[in-house]
Parts: structure tokens; C-alpha cells; sequence
């Protein structure tokens, strides 16, 4: 299974008009999902799509990277592992400064 990495969607685009968006290109996609905020669930600009195979993966990329949904170009890669992210903001007691 391979997932694809999807940036520059349009924030008004949702998961049905991303997988119309592949069909329509002939790929066939078994799982999307469009990343949304966590509080207000407006979209992020960007998605993943999961394709069972390898070849079409890679034919996805291939016809539907810098293609347009909705007027903007897509960009369409191979998803890169996540990596742990550095400081978190979380923090212990704060002093005053006087």
C-alpha cells in the first residue's frame, strides 16, 4: 500500500471531489483523507490518498501532479514517514519577572 502525499488543495475541497479528481485521471484509490483543524474543522490545504498498487501509484503521480482541482495546481508525491517533532510548547511552572 502506498500513500500519497496531496498539498495544494483547495480549503473547500473534501474528500469525495479529491477522489472524483484521481478516477477521473483512471486511478483507482482506496483510502482519502483530507487533513482538517482540529477545532474548527475547516480543511488544511492538503491530503493523503492510499493506493493498494504500487504502479498506480506511481501512474497517479505521474498524471496528476501540477494537474488542476478546482483552479489550483495539485501537487502529488510520495508520502514521506512522519518524524517526531521538536519542543512541543508544552512547559512547567513559569516564573514571574519583577
Amino acid at each position: 500500500m502506498k500513500k500519497l502525499f496531496v498539498g495544494n488543495l483547495p480549503y473547500s475541497a473534501n474528500e469525495a471531489e479529491v477522489q472524483g479528481f484521481f478516477e477521473g485521471a483512471g486511478i483507482t484509490i482506496d483510502n482519502v483523507t483530507v487533513m482538517r483543524d482540529r477545532f474548527t474543522g475547516q480543511a488544511r490545504g492538503f491530503g493523503f490518498v492510499e493506493i493498494n498498487d504500487d504502479g498506480a501509484a506511481q501512474r497517479a503521480v505521474d498524471a496528476c501532479n501540477g494537474k488542476e482541482l478546482m483552479g489550483r495546481a495539485l501537487v502529488v508525491n510520495e508520502a514521506r514517514p512522519m518524524t517526531p517533532r521538536e519542543g512541543g510548547g508544552g512547559g512547567g511552572p513559569r516564573r514571574r519577572q519583577y
